[in-house]
């Protein structure tokens, strides 16, 4: 099995340290690589890992975590932090009282008012984007549905319809109110009825003077969290008036859904900012880099370093050279070439910060057609059946496939834990002792032969994975599989295929891939923020995977991810974490490899970095650092 990572990782060659002077290259400028490009500038779109870095720089939020910690929180455009003990957060947790800040300017100029960051808020909620973060805000600003927490608006709007099982819908096509392929609603009660929805949200909402008052219909209690900046885009603020000359919705009631769930290219913040942060744009060259320039009247003084750039280098070895020359200041290291930056006198690594963030192989159980990436789409030898991973044998023959230890050990490095679950180390619920899977060979050569009855195993099957070109152990994961597959039987054929992360997203969300390897880091410090991404019916996978995978969240793990969230004792809610972990693993729901540990790569000169693992799963902050 050794020679198995040898060759995956023969690919890496060594390069010299090049010798450079002690001086400060470009003092004024800090210069980040990282593979990309972005997908969305828009805060109520992008929910990637790409965007947040450039987003981050951009704008602020109400609140921020403090330095290093997860825990405590700061003022950021609100002068407070809601508490019981101050009495601003009152009528038993469900209302909280923010003192807006006082002349904080947008970057073109224009001033910052209560009203911008109630836009903003319901602004995420409206577009509502598919497989977005609008279910962060949905959940505690709206009244629960039959016991349950709201995921879209438009399961409001099915509740204001009068239908049955209003939380079963996820779009407007689904609730059947606009003629065929239009905006244009079939009668005026569709009308009331989105109009009402709406007005359910602005009512949470209320403003006296400077101070902006939020009532929850029920208690939340990672509430303030999830505002949280600088990393929670969905809680971002931007200018309204704005926002509404740049044909974005203007924040009224009536016509609201014209602006739902946009396709990129249609958003006309897809590439613009106006935001409050300490940077703002100064030019992009797609698909390249994002050229960031100090914003002088921030709020809470300007930044040390007057320009940045993050420059998107999907080959490691250009990136080294860059560094190594000072013509990069930073750089994002694949594990596996972490020897390559250590033991020189002109750079910084930093090691070992346990980050709240995981890595997962999810499975598509309904795979979306035609696609390019099943072949024949048929259990012929030539492809698999769009259904395939719906089959518990194939899911557990996959799991057996993997090898786990050797792959912490020779492609992290060591640096990384196998997870048993979503439920990840640093969280609350998490389990060491509960189960997880080892490689087994014969054990996924058992299920292989179990799987459609011995057919699959005769025939054989031929697929594509495909993961984000640049991020090598995403790569080297699926090689990985490959390479066991063929191993056991040389009839199952698996390639794999690197895609700029803008296609890989869309491909991703569109349920195109079989099998890949993604990250999900944390909105927010809890179980609830993983549960629910990973295994509720109306979570961030789910979106994507297929109905089967809805229908069995629905029947097995609904009830206990909305316990997470509505139980308030800390041991009742690490035993509700601990029985998902364990259905995760008798269910076999995704292949989990690894929870990495965070490093940091920078020249001697970059000053000031500090590691928070809510922020530093996303990339550097600009605003802390210094040359």
């Amino acid at each position: 099995m050794k020679k198995v990572f040898v060759i995956l990782l023969a690919v890496i060659f060594s390069i010299g340290v090049v010798a450079i002077s002690d001086s400060v290259v470009n003092p004024d400028t800090f210069v980040y690589e990282q593979p990309g490009p972005f997908w969305s500038l828009d805060p109520a779109f992008e929910y990637d890992f790409t965007s947040s870095e450039v987003v981050m720089q951009l704008y602020d939020q109400l609140i921020q975590y403090d330095g290093t910690s997860t825990v405590n929180l700061s003022p950021m455009l609100s002068t407070n932090v809601p508490s019981l003990k101050d009495g601003t957060i009152l009528d038993n947790g469900t209302t909280y009282v923010f003192h807006i800040r006082d002349g904080v300017l947008f970057h073109n100029g224009d001033k910052l008012t209560p009203q911008d960051i109630v836009y903003s808020l319901e602004r995420t909620i409206i577009l509502d984007v598919v497989s977005g973060p609008a279910w962060l805000l949905t959940g505690p600003l709206f009244p629960q549905i039959d016991g349950q927490y709201v995921t879209s608006i438009v399961q409001v709007v099915a509740q204001q319809l009068g239908l049955k099982n209003p939380l079963s819908y996820t779009s407007f096509d689904s609730l059947g109110i606009f003629a065929t392929g239009t905006n244009k609603l079939l009668n005026d009660n569709y009308k009331q009825a989105l109009i009402n929805a709406f007005e359910i949200l602005n009512k949470d909402f209320e403003i006296k003077g400077n101070d902006l008052i939020i009532h929850l219909p029920q208690p939340y209690a990672p509430f303030l969290y999830i505002l949280a900046g600088p990393v929670s885009n969905w809680a971002a603020v931007l200018d309204q008036k704005w926002c509404a000359e740049h044909n974005a919705w203007d924040g009224a009631a009536d016509d609201w859904w014209q602006y739902h769930n946009p396709a990129v290219g249609n958003d006309p913040l897809y590439d613009i900012e106006n935001g409050t942060g300490p940077y703002m744009i100064k030019y992009i060259t797609p698909g390249q880099e994002v050229f960031f320039q100090r914003f002088d009247n921030y709020w809470a003084g300007p930044a040390k370093i007057k320009y940045a750039v993050i420059k998107y280098v999907n080959e490691f070895t250009t990136s080294l050279l860059d560094l190594q020359r000072g013509q990069a200041d930073a750089i994002s290291v694949p594990v596996q070439n972490l020897s390559q930056v250590q033991n020189n006198p002109d750079i910084t690594v930093l090691t070992g910060f346990p980050m709240l963030l995981v890595d997962l192989m999810p499975f598509q159980w309904n795979i979306t057609t035609p696609n390019n990436f099943i072949g024949s789409g048929k259990l012929d030898g030539n492809g698999i059946p769009p259904d395939f991973f719906s089959n518990l044998d194939v899911r557990k023959a996959f799991e057996y496939l993997f090898p786990y230890k050797q792959y912490i050990e020779q492609v992290w490095n060591g640096q990384a834990l196998q997870p048993n679950s979503a439920i990840i180390d640093g969280l609350l619920g998490y389990d060491p002792n509960l189960p997880k899977y080892h490689q087994d060979l014969a054990k996924a050569t058992e299920y292989f032969k179990k799987a459609y009855n011995g057919k699959l195993w005769d025939l054989g099957f031929k697929f594509t994975v495909v993961y984000g070109a640049g991020n090598a152990t995403r790569q080297l994961a699926l090689q990985t599989l490959s390479t066991y597959a063929r191993q056991i039987n040389p009839k199952f054929q698996i390639s794999a295929l690197g895609e700029i992360n803008s296609s890989f997203s869309a491909d991703l969300i569109a349920g195109k891939l079989p099998i890949t390897s993604v990250s999900w880091g944390a909105d927010y410090p809890d179980p609830y923020d993983f549960a629910f991404a990973c295994y509720s019916s109306n979570g961030f996978y789910a979106s994507f995977l297929g109905q089967s995978f809805v229908d069995f969240a629905k029947q097995n793990l609904d009830v206990l991810v909305d316990k997470l969230v509505t139980t308030l004792d800390p041991d009742q809610r690490a035993k509700i974490a601990q029985e998902l972990s364990k259905l995760d693993y008798e269910n076999a729901l995704y292949i989990w490899p690894d929870q990495p540990e965070a490093y940091w790569v920078a020249r001697k000169w970059v000053k000031g970095w500090y590691y928070n693992a809510e922020i530093g799963q996303f990339g550097p902050y600009f605003y802390m650092l210094s040359k």
